[in-house]
């Protein structure tokens, strides 16, 4: 803007169209700072209604996808680096732009390795998650230890690992098939500050879980031999209590070793739990709820709607 020259005179007035010129010219630029501000400080304002809000709103596709929109690197943990738990591999987003991450520690099953649920470590970590896929001490370990040694595994993870200043330490979860799925049940109940449980075909002796405080999805499959949802899945689902986030999706045309291969249902919920409840992420309550009904893939699906955590 050009400021007047100082005059022993005083200056002439302006035309009336040259003021209303001037009034028009400034409206512009106030309406052009404005959208400015907004186009600036849109995805920003929504973050901040939520900072934990991570990665590109979600679609359909976006959750069903083999990977998500964050690049994923790897660190092997060794069992001789570690105590509690028999080390694995931790996936982690290789961005450091968006701050921090929640946490999500998973078992395999009795007499399994790592390597059976290796294939949720690279698709739920790509989506805005530290993933880590554990061995446990032995392959013969029951639920409570199990349990145990997850949670050991997300000590680590946020205590000491090279990863650990990624990590909000504040929003873990857990997961685990078979008796890794009981032993996330154990975990759940014995830290109840654990935002997210997620058992994948669970197996547990103990079948009643009013104890549990944490948001739980588990998930059942129609043709399970050796943890029939009649015995496990169910009953566990229907002792959680009432008041709490919860659901029981039960798998169609599926066994108890559906969760070993990559599943792109098993992913799409799980990725939209972890979302809601980790990272407490409105735009995946979408998947949730009105609750899914039943479809080629989902013989049945039970839950609370709408979510209250």
């Amino acid at each position: 803007m050009q400021h007047p020259r100082t005059s022993a005179t005083a200056p002439a007035p302006r035309p009336r169209s040259t003021r209303r010129a001037g009034r028009l010219a400034a409206l512009a630029a106030a309406v052009t700072a404005v959208v400015g501000l907004t186009t600036l400080g849109g995805p920003a304002a929504h973050g901040a209604d939520n900072p934990y809000e991570r990665g590109p709103a979600p679609t359909e596709s976006s959750i069903e996808a083999l990977r998500g929109p964050y690049a994923v690197a790897e660190t092997s943990v060794s069992r001789l680096a570690v105590t509690g738990f028999g080390g694995g591999t931790i996936y982690y987003p290789t961005s450091t732009t968006d701050g921090t991450f929640g946490a999500v520690a998973v078992s395999p099953g009795y007499t399994g390795t790592q390597s059976s649920i290796a294939w949720l470590g690279p698709r739920l970590a790509s989506q805005g998650f530290v993933v880590f896929t554990i061995d446990t001490l032995t392959t013969l370990d029951q639920p409570d230890s199990r349990g145990n040694q997850l949670l050991a595994a997300l000590d680590y993870l946020t205590g000491s690992s090279s990863v650990r200043n990624r990590i909000d330490s504040s929003r873990l979860g857990v997961m685990g098939h078979s008796m890794g799925g009981g032993g996330s049940l154990e975990a759940a109940k014995t830290r109840p500050s654990l935002q997210a449980a997620i058992p994948l075909t669970p197996w547990n002796l103990d079948k009643t879980w009013p104890e549990i405080k944490t948001p739980t999805l588990i998930f059942g499959a129609d043709g399970d031999t050796i943890a029939p949802v009649a015995t496990h899945a169910e009953p566990f689902y229907a002792t959680l209590p009432s008041s709490l986030d919860r659901a029981y999706l039960e798998l169609n045309a599926a066994t108890h070793f559906t969760p070993n291969t990559s599943n792109t249902t098993i992913a799409k919920y799980s990725i939209s739990w972890l979302k809601r409840f980790i990272d407490n992420d409105s735009r995946y309550e979408q998947f949730l709820c009105p609750l899914p009904r039943p479809s080629l893939t989902i013989e049945e699906y039970r839950g609370n709607c709408p979510h209250t955590s």
